[in-house]
């Protein structure tokens, strides 16, 4: 099953096998303290880096090793 992922070099959308797919997380302090943390899946296609932030429930769902 493919993933679609924006290009921002290409300006286009491009289709990534799963296999390729990474996952990972982002997690930071806001200015009122408190923890956001966002969901990605990241890959790379023709040496450009792809990153596509989804849901928690998604990125739960997806079986894929988590990215360094």
């Amino acid at each position: 099953m493919a993933i679609e992922f924006y290009d921002v070099r290409k300006r286009e959308k491009v289709a990534v096998d799963e296999g390729n797919i990474k996952k990972k997380t982002y997690t930071r302090e806001t200015k009122a303290g408190k923890i956001q943390t966002r969901y990605a899946l990241v890959a790379e296609v023709d040496g450009s880096k792809l990153t596509k932030f989804v849901s928690q429930a998604d990125w739960e769902a997806l079986d894929r090793p988590l990215a360094d």
